[in-house]
């Protein structure tokens, strides 16, 4: 799609959480994208470089007073969660500390944003019009956690910022991410990207396949030799229809085809299996 509009594809490594880190992994991950041909543009960004960034957007946040001290556990939020969980399993925020005066001996666990009450809403190049409910999805969510680390909603705000990025093409698990964003996007006067949620690839008993099963990896070797018929799987997946004799052609061909046949318009509504 980026190809296809003359823009540019970006490659960001998302290496804020440093404990679940694994060991080469990047590496392993930048090697598998171009044994497809999945070449990016430019320099590779990293969020670990990005400290500075998500200090100022924190900062500008706090001067316009949406942002507060937050001192509840998990537990805590368990424990005084009125509202069903949303779809991803996460406990939307009551607002205990809402408001609150938090005194200086109490352990700040996070700082949160608050939000609004109308609904935040946007228009998905695959799904249409999508309106949400903030208070009732996630309640005030997380900016930073109380030791200091910057959280995935406004780093990756701030990344897509700093990048220009003007269309985000994701999986369908980050679809209720976006509103968050969004709002994010309007507190800092940033512009909204354009959105696509791509349906997920399922495992045998219909959950989201994960990267642990059935891992498509260099270093593991279960590529080699494989990438055209993944490629052409996973536009078949897409609703795309690749004609059958691009199976004799290569990698680059593939996605010359690709970058030159791709809509939206085709895309599944459902998620599915991958048929190889």
């Amino acid at each position: 799609m980026a190809k296809r509009a003359g823009g540019r594809w970006l490659l960001r490594l998302d290496d804020l959480d440093v404990p679940r880190q694994v060991p080469g992994m990047a590496d392993d991950i930048m090697r598998t994208l171009e044994s497809f041909g999945l070449l990016w543009d430019g320099t590779v960004a990293r969020q670990s470089l990005h400290q500075q960034e998500y200090q100022r957007a924190f900062s500008a946040l706090q001067q316009k007073g949406v942002v507060y001290p937050c001192c509840c556990s998990r537990k805590d939020i368990a424990i005084s969660a009125s509202a069903p969980h949303g779809e991803d399993g996460s406990i939307p925020y009551s607002g205990r500390c809402r408001g609150q005066n938090i005194i200086s001996e109490s352990v700040i666990r996070s700082w949160r944003v608050r939000v609004p009450e109308e609904d935040i809403c946007f228009s998905d190049l695959r799904t249409g019009k999508l309106c949400q409910s903030l208070p009732a999805v996630s309640g005030d969510f997380i900016l930073r956690r109380g030791d200091g680390e910057f959280a995935y909603q406004l780093a990756v705000v701030v990344d897509d910022y700093l990048a220009g990025v003007n269309q985000v093409v994701r999986g369908e698990d980050l679809l209720d991410s976006t509103p968050r964003q969004i709002y994010l996007q309007r507190l800092l006067g940033y512009p909204h990207p354009d959105y696509c949620h791509l349906p997920l690839v399922t495992g045998p008993d219909g959950s989201k396949l994960s990267k642990r099963d059935n891992l498509l990896s260099c270093q593991q070797g279960s590529v080699t030799g494989r990438e055209r018929i993944l490629l052409l799987a996973a536009l078949g997946f897409l609703g795309q229809n690749p004609p059958p004799d691009l199976a004799a052609c290569s990698c680059r061909a593939i996605l010359e085809w690709g970058a030159s046949h791709f809509t939206p318009l085709r895309l599944p509504a459902h998620n599915g299996a991958l048929t190889l």
